[in-house]
């Protein structure tokens, strides 16, 4: 395998909740779970809602701090694509703002040097010049999503968590959105944490996968031997019930 971009060793994961006269309780999440992403690789990750995908990417993100167990990045500033981008697309900005906060944020590049970034990454995503003044409201949903994955990229992560990225689609905008994943990741040499509960988009995608059920993974491999020759009975399941 190749070097890893992210591991994550024995990582479980709790929500705590403070409820009347300060007691406390804490729900466990997510139980012993360990991988790792190779560079360039796109791994997988199935499961049905509920099971906490959600949770171990926020973990990875450190948007979640209640878990004990190892996350180890290897390379700087991983990013995530959404589910929806209208929801983190500010509505009352342009284009071109949404897609240099994250270079102002940054704070190495000048104005000129961001808006060139700007207009290169939006090129890029299959977005030209002419979007940088729209405001998302005036975007189709799989225009949004192309803004999503280039405010992911403006600063040139190497790893990207793509949760759910096209199930707001329809099947042809997702074609669309799953193909500029594949060229992006060619052209920037990237490596992809890639949840989707659609099994079809995870076979096409990965080259790696993981099942998960109850915050547990139950089950890994390549595509063909997760799909074909499933071990458990919770991956028969949820293979069975794709195919319906």
């Amino acid at each position: 395998m190749s070097d890893p971009v992210l591991e994550v060793k024995n990582l479980n994961a709790f929500y705590v909740n403070h409820g009347f006269l300060d007691r406390r309780t804490v729900k466990q999440i997510l139980f012993d779970v360990s991988f790792r992403v190779g560079e360039g690789e796109i791994l997988g990750l199935v499961g049905e809602s509920g099971c906490g995908k959600s949770t171990l990417s926020k973990a990875i993100l450190g948007l979640h701090s209640d878990y004990d167990g190892e996350i180890i990045h290897y390379t700087e500033r991983p990013q995530m694509v959404f589910q929806d981008p209208k929801g983190s697309l500010n509505p009352a900005k342009t284009i071109e703002w949404i897609v240099e906060e994250p270079l102002r944020a940054y704070g190495k590049y000048n104005k000129t040097e961001r808006r060139e970034r700007v207009m290169d990454m939006l090129r890029k995503v299959g977005l030209g010049p002419e979007y940088a003044d729209r405001k998302p409201r005036e975007l189709s949903g799989g225009q949004r999503q192309r803004v999503g994955i280039a405010v992911a990229l403006i600063q040139r992560p190497r790893f990207i968590i793509a949760d759910e990225p096209v199930s707001a689609l329809d099947v042809t905008i997702q074609a669309q959105i799953l193909e500029l994943l594949l060229q992006l990741r060619n052209e920037f040499e990237l490596s992809y944490l890639f949840i989707s509960h659609d099994l079809n988009v995870i076979r096409q995608m990965s080259d790696r996968v993981l099942v998960m059920d109850e915050g547990r993974i139950v089950e890994q491999g390549t595509p063909e031997e997760v799909f074909n020759t499933p071990k458990t009975d919770y991956a028969k399941k949820l293979i069975a019930a794709s195919l319906i």
